[in-house]
């Protein structure tokens, strides 16, 4: 595949005159920094480092001729300026001419090349707002054009020079033409000026090539022309410039012609696109040095090259998994944060793969200038931080995704939002996070015209129906970079997956394997004998119905496998044994600590945030070779294998849907780790028929689930765009549903009532719950009757309060008021821990009692207040009867409270789980759900005045419920990636602070902190950098509008 050229052509310049360049080969010098030429970037090679010295013995001119020994030149320049003082009242214009004239002829006589630059380069211009033009009804000499292509190449002592002499010479008289000339010398001296802004550094460079500092003339007298040449040049060659590498400074200042040269481009919709896809060739080599990338697939290319990713037209694009898709979305983003100078927003499914792109994309954010913004969790800023300079791309979960537009659009400033990237857009059928997904993008669609919405997904089917609701375009391509070969295992037999013959299955061969009567017994769908063929030189995943069922299998096939197994890298599954007993403070997981010497371990969501991190970077590094799994990791972090195997065509007791199966496939043969890949689905005989179905069914369509999942979405939907003001009257809502995917597929899910039924039985309910204020009847739904939202609608549509629970979060707020207790967190823990979780929730009494016996005296008045008496919680423990009704709702809500205070206190989630008889994934799921139900409502009450004293309350309380971790470490673990045990080996290694971290060597940490690879600590550097650079650029933000001065100032005009 042919790549972009890295050369840029430079653009013809009005009035500019073609110089002859230099040879070829020939290195260019450097007269002084705001003159800097560099090679043609015909190559991919970094732009040679020009030789600087500041030995006055060496030529200062490096391997140009010097002006100061051309005698004859500077005799021509001499005579002319002689000639041009004797004629006083000379026209200023022909004295102008015949000086450039001469001086042009002189400069071209000896060495063209002083102001060449070669044809090739990539020309760093200043603003077009900045350019020089004229206007073309004013009179024109002919020689103008000449005069100031000249001016506009000279260097800016002569420009200066030429200033102040006209300051000097024209004095009570300037023709119109003299102003013209003036202009155009100002407008030189101004892009040179424009250059400076460009470089971190140009300030200082400009201070230290000041011409008029050595300069021993006096401008305000007239001094012969010719000593000014030579004094300027000289002082020129011999300015003390700062120590600051050259080839630094080259760099940076390539980075900003490039990025300047790709902006025109794509606002001019040229067809030269620049280096690399109109981004600068930096991007290119930091592909290659990050991702190890060096040349991009075909597909990629012609996706890159879409006439409608050129006009900024939607897209859907939609590959097999472990296509190369993310990389495309990566490039276009980068094109708008750099060229098009606008804001991004990526939506990825998990808060693991959030945190996982923040760590990926920070790299680049420090190296080209823009900030990378995590909102995930309890993290993200609503609205987020205004940038004057910086662009932000943030990176969010579904739901904080939907949170963030809803404040861009509240502040006017959706339209800063250049594009939206949506990685598996199929999840808009699923539940209640695909109506959320669907609400986000229907609201950019409809309140922002400027904003590209671009999806990608593996599994799309009714892709039509996407494209007319995102109004995309749609590219679709089969490439795979690895084969992959699909099989099904019926008893000892292996069929390849054939769709042309008639069942779908061809035999390809039997299973070679001898089992013995107790292996056939425990391993009766010979899951050994498939392993054993790929492990451990290559990686292989198992993919199993349930949690416990991935264990079962991990311990299984360990004890069967041959004692060789253990010696492979043995050292280091002892380090992993080792760190993941510090992570569970002495305990460890008896199953891991089984399978692990033999390269095996699970993988569910049972393990702690800390445990599965491990795991998968062993797996990752091939010291585990074997992971069984649930589906979730099909959907999550990347983790490739040579083969994977399906345990059964099950997910817990639903049978596989063709999404999954091909999620699940897809993490076979990855491009760059295996050279092919192969999937095994072990099938019963009950199951053929159904398999058969399976394997050759098309994928499953996307349907709109605004209806299935009401208060979450179609009554979530209704109550934020009145709350929005996108749409206040029955009308205005009515036409906005037209354009959401239920719009598009009104006619297939509304079968009992039309949209306009549901939308009236909507705003209805949404009037009753105290939401919104207004009327709609049967006689006046259609009339231009103004719906108003209510305090407590936007407290809940601010907060991403579920509608189910509004009300009822805010009568035990309300309450909480009468008799809030503070002794400890207990009360306040109480109002945060999310409702959703309660009915999933069994106490067991005798902890319970015995919790609630560990309390003091106030902590079990808190029990008392939000309603569950001592007396019903003994008598559950003896197993008495109970009379008297308790909501049990409240009572399991009060149990995980328990959890979450005590968990608070002792900080380790292994210590809590065996306490309360929980598996510890549990746990950690509470923690992460309350963190982030914390965040909700804390936006919640920060709209009803009524809840101030909450407001400081709950900001620390979910901060505390974020990192769960003793305070010093809070600032190490604010890092994408850095977790808990990570945190307290950097801050043991005597990293310490957020600055500790941003300015450390990867190489010392690599060598400080145990079971650290380089492209981890790469990764925590970069991060800490970007949280550092984000977090100085809000205070900086803060400063400027604080000094900033008002424009209604009383008595101004």
């Amino acid at each position: 595949m042919a790549e972009p050229s890295l050369a840029v052509r430079r653009k013809s310049r009005p009035g500019a005159v073609c110089k002859r360049g230099r040879a070829p080969g020939q290195p260019s010098a450097v007269c002084s920094p705001v003159a800097r030429k560099r090679p043609s970037s015909g190559g991919e090679g970094p732009p040679a480092e020009t030789p600087c010295s500041n030995d006055s013995e060496e030529d200062m001119f490096g391997d140009y001729d010097s002006f100061y020994g051309n005698s004859s030149l500077l005799a021509q320049v001499d005579d002319t300026e002689h000639k041009y003082l004797q004629d006083k009242n000379m026209d200023i214009k022909a004295g102008g001419e015949i000086i450039l004239g001469n001086l042009q002829s002189g400069i071209h006589q000896k060495k063209q090349d002083d102001f060449s630059t070669s044809q090739n380069m990539v020309v760093l211009k200043a603003d077009e707002e900045d350019a020089f033009q004229m206007n073309v009804n004013d009179p024109v000499d002919s020689n103008q054009e000449l005069t100031e292509s000249i001016l506009d190449d000279l260097p800016s002592s002569q420009l200066l020079y030429f200033e102040k002499m006209d300051e000097v010479s024209s004095g009570s008289r300037i023709s119109p033409i003299s102003e013209r000339r003036n202009k155009c010398v100002n407008s030189s001296l101004d892009k040179i000026r424009s250059l400076s802004s460009f470089c971190p550094d140009a300030e200082h460079r400009n201070r230290s090539t000041d011409f008029s500092s050595d300069s021993k003339c006096d401008l305000f007298k007239t001094e012969s022309l010719k000593d000014h040449l030579k004094s300027a040049m000289t002082g020129n060659a011999k300015a003390q410039t700062l120590q600051v590498s050259k080839t630094k400074q080259l760099k940076e200042t390539v980075l900003s012609e490039e990025i300047c040269v790709a902006r025109k481009t794509i606002e001019s919709s040229s067809v030269d696109v620049g280096p690399f896809y109109g981004l600068p060739s930096k991007v290119k080599d930091l592909f290659r040095q990050f991702r190890g990338i060096e040349t991009l697939y075909e597909w990629q290319h012609d996706c890159l090259m879409l006439e409608s990713l050129q006009q900024r037209k939607n897209l859907i694009y939609s590959l097999p998994t472990s296509g190369g898709k993310t990389l495309v979305a990566e490039i276009v983003i980068l094109q708008e944060l750099l060229c098009r100078q606008k804001d991004v927003l990526m939506i990825l499914p998990y808060v693991a793969i959030v945190q996982e792109k923040v760590r990926g994309l920070s790299s680049f954010g420090i190296e080209l200038g823009f900030l990378v913004e995590e909102y995930a969790g309890s993290k993200g800023r609503f609205p987020p931080i205004k940038r004057r300079i910086k662009k932000s791309l943030y990176i969010a979960t579904i739901e904080k995704g939907h949170a963030l537009v809803n404040s861009l659009i509240e502040t006017e400033r959706i339209d800063d939002l250049g594009l939206v990237v949506v990685d598996e857009l199929h999840m808009l059928g699923e539940g209640s996070r695909g109506a959320t997904l669907e609400i986000t993008l229907a609201k950019i669609l409809y309140t922002s015209k400027n904003t590209q919405i671009i999806g990608m997904s593996a599994t799309l089917n009714n892709v039509g129906d996407l494209q007319k609701f995102l109004q995309a375009e749609y590219y679709t391509n089969n490439f795979r970079p690895v084969e992959l070969k699909e099989y099904v295992k019926i008893r000892d037999s292996i069929y390849a997956v054939d769709s042309k013959t008639e069942n779908g299955f061809t035999f390809s061969r039997l299973l070679n394997f001898k089992y013995s009567s107790n292996l056939e017994k425990a391993d009766p769908d010979h899951i050994i004998a498939l392993v054993t063929e790929v492990i451990p030189k290559y990686s292989c995943l198992i993919f199993c119905p349930t949690k416990k069922n991935c264990e079962n299998v991990s311990s299984m096939v360990c004890k069967y496998l041959k004692k060789e197994f253990r010696a492979h890298r043995a050292k280091e599954k002892q380090d992993l044994i080792k760190n993941l007993k510090n992570i569970g403070n002495g305990s460890v997981c008896p199953v891991l600590k089984q399978t692990i010497p033999f390269g095996i371990a699970y993988h569910h969501s049972g393990l702690t945030n800390d445990e599965r991190k491990s795991i998968e970077e062993a797996y990752s590094t091939g010291v585990l070779c074997l992971l069984a799994c649930t589906a979730t990791l099909a959907a999550g972090v990347n983790l490739p294998a040579r083969r994977v195997i399906l345990r059964a065509p099950y997910v817990a007791n639903d049978f596989l849907k063709k999404n999954q199966y091909k999620q699940m496939i897809g993490r076979a043969g990855r491009a760059g780790i295996d050279s092919a890949g192969e999937s095994i689905l072990i099938v019963q005989e009950k199951d053929k028929h159904l398999v058969q179905d399976l394997v050759n069914s098309p994928l499953e369509n996307c349907y709109s689930n605004l209806l299935l999942e009401l208060t979450k979405g179609m009554q979530s939907l209704l109550l934020s765009l009145v709350g929005l003001k996108i749409a206040v009257t029955y009308e205005e809502v009515d036409n906005f549903m037209c354009s959401t995917l239920l719009g598009v597929q009104q006619q297939l899910l509304s079968k009992e009532k039309s949209l306009s039924e549901v939308i009236k039985a909507g705003l209805e309910n949404l009037v009753e719950k105290g939401l919104l204020k207004g009327r709609i009847s049967e006689k006046d739904h259609n009339s231009k009757c103004t719906l108003t939202i209510t305090p407590l609608g936007k407290a809940t549509y601010k907060g991403s309060v579920d509608l189910a629970y509004c009300n009822l979060l805010y009568r035990e707020l309300k309450k909480g008021l009468e008799g809030l207790i503070l002794e400890s967190n207990l009360h306040l823990l109480y109002l945060v821990t999310p409702y959703d979780m309660t009915s999933n929730c069994s106490p067991d009494w005798m902890i319970y009692l015995r919790q609630f016996n560990q309390l003091s005296a106030a902590e079990q008045k808190v029990v008392d207040i939000v309603g569950v008496p001592e007396s019903f919680i003994t008598k559950k423990a003896s197993g008495q009867a109970i009379r008297k009704n308790v909501d049990s709702a409240v009572v399991n809500r009060l149990y995980l409270s328990f959890v979450l205070y005590t968990l608070l206190k002792e900080t380790n989630i292994w210590t809590v789980s065996e306490k309360f008889n929980m598996s510890r994934g549990y746990v950690q799921n509470l923690l992460n759900s309350a963190a982030s139900f914390a965040s909700c409502v804390l936006h919640f009450c920060e709209e009803l005045e009524e809840f101030w004293v909450y407001k400081a309350l709950l900001t620390e309380l979910t901060k505390q419920l974020t990192y769960c971790v003793k305070t010093e470490l809070i600032p190490l673990m604010e890092v994408a990636g850095v977790l808990e045990a990570r945190a307290k080996q950097l801050y043991n290694a005597g990293y310490k602070t957020l600055a500790h971290l941003a300015n450390a060597n990867p190489e010392t940490l690599v060598k400080m902190i145990e079971h650290l690879s380089r492209r981890q600590a790469r990764q925590i550097v970069s991060s800490a950098k970007m949280l550092l650079s984000e977090k100085a650029e809000a205070l900086q933000e803060e400063v400027e509008e604080l000094l900033k001065v008002p424009t209604d100032i009383p008595g101004t005009y």
